[in-house]
């Protein structure tokens, strides 16, 4: 046997199984709260569940971190041999057990999924579960969420919305501060751009007057009637054309439904420049046929 052999099995003969031990225990096992982590569950018992993550000890998942929903058989939520994914809850303790949840994950995954909704402006359906001055309390998919009484389509009645089911949008979406701010009336400005078409005619209420336009409720939609979009003739003064409260037809010019505006028009309704200026109540009475005159000559 040569030298170098020797020295090799003797290298080999040195590394006891205390050594062994040792080099496990030195290994660094970066389980930390806040972290997901895979595992399998060996052993339910009544209070929880045994999981192997791949530590020096087995980790613990207590009965009532199991689900998101109310659970009387753990096996149910917890099958025995499968892979999983879990959220540590809890740092090691002296024996290096972890606490794991697969509740509050599922809760971690709603919040994702509800912000994704905010950034794409979708509407969620919530239940409503309590009220207070400010507005009312909700669950959505779990998750605790709040609705401003400015942000309600009905405010005066807040106890009538009590166990009842909205349809909303979302104002505030925070995971950290565990923070959700919800808006009925976004929800339903929403629909209502949904259903808007350029071109299309729409009936509204002059609700503020600018010096660059007027302001128009359609149903619950903001709309601009910009001054250019007037009349085909210069003005200068929208005050003399228009009054706050007073019922207008207009025809669409554009929808922007992620900023949620709308353009209007009242110039393409009419026969000859400044005709708006002189005969408001003609091209109101014959809006409809002006305005499908106008969708034709569009489309030659």
């Amino acid at each position: 046997m040569n030298s170098e052999s020797k020295v090799s099995q003797k290298a080999d003969a040195s590394f006891t199984m205390d050594d062994f031990a040792k080099a496990l225990e030195t290994h660094d096992y970066q389980f930390q709260k806040g972290q997901v982590v895979h595992g399998k569950v060996f052993q339910i018992d009544h209070d929880g569940a045994y999981v192997d993550i791949g530590g020096k000890s087995s980790a613990f998942i207590p009965r009532e971190e199991a689900s998101l929903r109310t659970v009387t058989d753990l096996e149910e939520v917890l099958p025995l041999n499968e892979r999983l994914e879990f959220l540590i809850i809890r740092d090691m303790d002296a024996e290096g057990q972890v606490t794991l949840s697969r509740r509050q994950l599922e809760i971690r995954h709603i919040w994702d999924k509800l912000a994704e909704m905010s950034e794409n402006s979708k509407s969620v359906d919530v239940w409503v579960t309590g009220l207070n001055k400010g507005g009312v309390t909700v669950d959505v998919q779990g998750v605790r969420g709040f609705i401003p009484r400015s942000h309600l389509v009905e405010r005066d009645n807040l106890e009538a919305l009590k166990g009842k089911v909205l349809t909303v949008g979302f104002l505030e979406v925070d995971l950290n501060n565990k923070k959700l701010i919800l808006s009925q009336r976004l929800a339903t400005r929403s629909a209502n751009l949904s259903e808007l078409q350029v071109g299309q005619l729409v009936s509204g209420k002059i609700t503020g007057i600018k010096p660059f336009g007027v302001f128009v409720d359609l149903n619950g939609t903001g709309a601009l009637l910009h001054i250019k979009q007037v009349t085909q003739k210069f003005i200068d003064n929208l005050e003399k054309v228009f009054q706050v409260g007073q019922s207008i037809k207009a025809v669409i010019l554009d929808v922007d439904e992620g900023k949620g505006r709308v353009a209007l028009s009242t110039k393409v309704l009419e026969n000859f420049p400044g005709e708006i200026l002189e005969n408001m109540t003609d091209i109101m009475e014959s809006a409809e046929a002006r305005a499908e005159k106008n969708r034709k000559k569009l489309e030659e």
